[in-house]
């Protein structure tokens, strides 16, 4: 388990009767695995795309194409949108997204390795995104960006119910 209180994390949203839904580029479904190593989790994650090509983000959450023309997948533009769409094909109370370069190749100096972007859609249209600039080999950035998207979740969770 990738971050100690994931339990926590289910328990909330069963008890607050609550779903989610998953959008994973970089992570490659380590955020939908982290959840359903959870006992009970049946009872909130309805379900989880793993998006790695452009294609597959516009055909399956609704990005759309000139939002990757303009600002590429891996923005805060289209980890909005990543989240903001498999939350609607859910119709899950959470969607949570994750697009970014885990490495070694395919960085630049403008969007380097290691950048990532999470996102967290919920509520009247809320969607709350993070920028990342995380550091190791490839299996940690997405480890680390896991932990960083769950504790997302966490967070809007917690907002949901203020």
């Amino acid at each position: 388990m990738i971050i100690a209180n994931m339990s926590e994390v289910i328990n909330r949203l069963i008890d607050g009767d609550y779903t989610v839904a998953t959008a994973e580029s970089c992570t490659g479904g380590m955020i939908a695995s982290t959840i359903v190593d959870v006992p009970g989790a049946s009872d909130c994650f309805n379900e989880g795309y793993i998006t790695y090509s452009n294609e597959a983000k516009m055909k399956n959450l609704g990005v759309k194409d000139s939002t990757l023309m303009a600002h590429g997948a891996v923005s805060v533009e289209t980890a909005t949108e990543m989240a903001k769409g498999v939350r609607a094909k859910a119709k899950s109370d959470f969607g949570l997204s994750s697009t970014g370069i885990a490495g070694p190749g395919g960085g630049s100096p403008k969007k380097p390795v290691g950048l990532v972007y999470i996102a967290c859609a919920y509520g009247d249209n809320k969607c709350v995104v993070k920028e990342l600039h995380l550091k190791g080999n490839r299996t940690t950035v997405r480890e680390n960006a896991t932990k960083e998207a769950l504790l997302l979740l966490e967070k809007c969770i917690y907002k949901v119910e203020e």
